[in-house]
């Protein structure tokens, strides 16, 4: 029942801190071990507390639990936060009745209503404070959440370092090691970052307090003082704190100290091209076994792992709103079906990733039957509000509390008890159907926890859904429960806009947000094609550390389908950016095809050379090292388009490394495209033969015309939609 790892925040910003593997009726107590000077931080009394750490330093709390008694440390850095305006004229929100305005964004997690603005000479105005770099928000009319008018403010400031550890045994010692990087616009060199390490507390029994010494950032442990396991954490710091790495320690049987990194994620991970497929949409009949006799598809067009929109009973045609959790939907088939599904993707080398959606139920799910009904077990089950707290008043629920079916109507979901004001269970957004769980009842994380339990054994990861919304501390406890079962277990979140501290042993894949806008903005023509560069190594400026992997993707289930809003000529581009560029590529079924509704059926009879065009994208990406796996490289280029890029990956983790450099192209007309070598890639184009006029494109196997100019180091050729070279290194 241990709570888990220490936890890094700022001061101001909420930590949760709760028991894990709960027993929802047993009885847990806080209390405060330590705090830094300057600080009267409260610690509440439920099972379940919430601390916003008011100075910067360490703290340390003690968790009463029926089995013993369990410490856990919070480090609190400064608060980096800054005051910011978001500002949107009058004029661009639909007719409107100003005090029917609020404002959203990821920091109020999209609560309609809650964040007032004011009006400045027809310029609606909100102010807070957040931590630097760009920021999400949007103005909303009531709960018209479809009109809202969205908008990033860029809020001034160093970004978040980054840190990755190593270790090694030397002569009788541990020796850890940091590799630090400053962040964004920092004023730090990576010289001057402090690393900071904190055992975590559930090993400290097995490590004495002297056996840990650090000098210039090294940390070492004395080989024979190690008992058990040994879990050592750190962050670099510098004006913010990176995200946390981790190494564990482990002492094998023959006495010989084992090093495990429990951040990193699965190998197969990172080479993995991922399709989507929206469960009812794919095949005429919507069904398992319809999905079981077109896994051949899915094997010819070369993917190697399936995500599957939800598959559990409810509703919806698209699954997100869940009113069981154990069982199948009946109309895609039963638990031996879907067994059976997932037997032959396997027998085909292909993983199956099950969409997990633990943020909420469906309002018909019986536990929020029950607990509108105030049946005790079930009260708490859900977040209920005040309507103040919601930012209604009881007049905004008139006309609903009148409707005889509320749900068939879209009421939003309430209750009223004996002796109580009428509550409203929270949601997000617009999404009255799907009210949120209470992370603070134990009750509930038991029961969320045996839902992880339930599929963990027969999928092959998790696509978590709306995991921006549920508490960083249960998905760490998530993680170390699936990694329990399987070492390679994937997680992959659905945080948007992605968020670095949803790495910090959590999730491996995160949704590549900003290449999605660009490959779109690009398409459409409000952004040049050179965008894309600065899109790829948006991650490192985010403070995403080196392991983190991203969803490169084009669409998905929630987004409109590219050819809806951009021509087919750049759909093969943005297709090709997803594959060549670093990260793991999505393919949204029916993309391959042509498809231009975004939860439409399958086109099977669809565009063929589209789907011929994937197929080598996947092909190219795993047959070449520096496409699947190398760095990003930047090139000295030109070209006569500003619809066309190019940049370079090289590799050189084999014996022999590997580049290639990539030039789209994503205009209706060929580009010529010139790039100089000598920068990015360090040596000369591979040639066919005897013929140095020509090069083979590694994604449709045709030669290619090369210019040299005269210089061996500047060549140019013409680029269609995708070409990509080999390089000599």
């Amino acid at each position: 029942m241990h709570p888990g790892p220490p936890r890094f925040c700022t001061v101001g910003e909420a930590v949760e801190l709760a028991p894990r593997h709960p027993e929802p009726d047993a009885s847990y107590a806080w209390s405060t071990l330590e705090r830094p000077d300057g600080s009267d931080l409260p610690v509440g009394s439920n099972a379940v507390v919430h601390v916003e750490p008011d100075a910067a330093g360490t703290y340390r709390f003690e968790l009463e639990a029926p089995d013993g008694r369990y410490e856990q440390t919070v480090r609190a850095f400064p608060d980096p936060r800054r005051s910011v305006r978001f500002e949107l004229p009058a004029a661009a929100l639909p007719d409107h009745d100003p005090a029917d305005v609020s404002v959203i964004g990821p920091f109020n997690d999209h609560l309609v209503g809650r964040d007032r603005p004011r009006l400045e000479d027809d310029t609606y105005v909100y102010e807070t404070r957040l931590p630097p770099g760009s920021r999400r928000f949007a103005y909303v009319v009531g709960e018209n959440v479809g009109d809202a008018v969205w908008d990033d403010v860029v809020v001034p400031g160093p970004g978040r370092p980054r840190l990755a550890l190593a270790g090694e045994v030397c002569e009788g010692e541990l020796v850890v090691t940091a590799d630090a990087e400053p962040g964004t616009d920092s004023e730090y060199d990576a010289s001057d970052l402090d690393i900071e390490y904190v055992v975590d507390d559930r090993d400290r029994s097995d490590l004495p307090p002297d056996a840990l010494s650090v000098t210039d950032g090294v940390a070492r442990i004395d080989r024979d003082a190690i008992e058990g396991t040994v879990r050592l954490h750190a962050v670099a710091v510098g004006e913010r704190h990176s995200v946390a790495d981790c190494l564990d320690i482990r002492v094998a049987a023959d006495g010989t100290p084992e090093i495990r990194r429990p951040t990193e994620p699965p190998e197969w991970a990172r080479d993995t091209v991922v399709y989507e497929i929206f469960v009812r949409s794919f095949t005429h009949e919507a069904s398992f076994d319809a999905l079981e006799r077109r896994v051949p598809y899915l094997a010819h067009l070369g993917v190697d792992c399936v995500w599957l929109t939800p598959i559990l009973a409810g509703p919806t045609t698209h699954g997100y709103h869940t009113t069981d959790y154990f069982e199948t939907a009946s109309d895609l088939g039963t638990r031996e079906d879907f067994q059976s599904f997932v037997d032959r993707c396997h027998d085909a080398g292909i993983r199956v990733v099950f969409d997990l959606v633990i943020n909420h139920t469906a309002r018909e799910h019986p536990a929020f039957d029950m607990s509108a009904a105030g049946v005790p077990e079930y009260r708490d089950w859900y977040v209920w509000e005040s309507l103040e707290s919601a930012g209604l008043e009881e007049s905004d629920l008139e006309s609903e509390l009148e409707d005889t079916d509320r749900r068939a109507s879209n009421a939003p979901p309430s209750r009223k008890l004996r002796g109580r004001e009428r509550e409203v269970a929270q949601y997000y957004f617009d999404w009255r159907g799907i009210p949120n769980l209470n992370y603070d009842s134990l009750a509930v994380r038991a029961f969320v926890l045996s839902v992880v339990d339930e599929w963990a054994d027969v999928v092959d990861g998790y696509r978590c859904d709306v995991a921006w919304a549920v508490p960083h501390g249960f998905w760490k406890e998530v993680r170390d429960r699936v990694r329990e079962r399987d070492p390679e277990f994937l997680l992959l979140d659905e945080s948007i806009p992605r968020d670095p501290d949803f790495q910090e042993g959590e999730f491996d894949v995160h949704y590549d947000t900003t290449l999605y806008d660009t490959l779109r903005d690009i398409g459409t023509g409000d952004r040049p094609a050179a965008a894309l560069l600065e899109a790829a190594t948006a991650p490192e400026r985010e403070g995403f550390p080196d392991r983190s992997l991203h969803m490169r993707y084009v669409e998905n289930h929630d987004e409109p389908r590219y050819l809806e809003e951009c021509s087919a000529d750049a759909l093969r581009a943005a297709a090709a950016a997803t594959c060549t560029l670093p990260g793991i590529p999505l393919i949204y079924y029916g993309q391959e095809r042509g498809a231009i509704e975004y939860r439409g059926p399958m086109p099977w009879e669809g565009d063929g050379d589209l789907t011929a065009f994937h197929r080598e994208l996947i092909e190219a990406r795993a047959e070449s090292a520096a496409l699947s796996g190398g760095e990003f490289d930047t090139l000295e280029y030109e070209t006569d388009s500003d619809a066309a890029v190019a940049f370079a990956r090289t590799d050189s983790s084999g014996s022999e490394s590997e580049g290639v450099i990539v030039a789209l192209n994503f205009g209706s007309e060929p580009a010529t495209v010139r790039v100089r070598l000598s920068e990015g890639v360090e040596g000369g184009l591979e040639v066919d033969g005897e013929n140095e006029d020509e090069a083979t494109d590694l994604v449709s196997g045709t030669r290619v015309p090369i210019d040299r100019d005269g210089d061996a180091k500047t060549v140019s050729f013409p680029v269609a939609d995708v070409v990509v070279l080999e390089t000599t290194v």
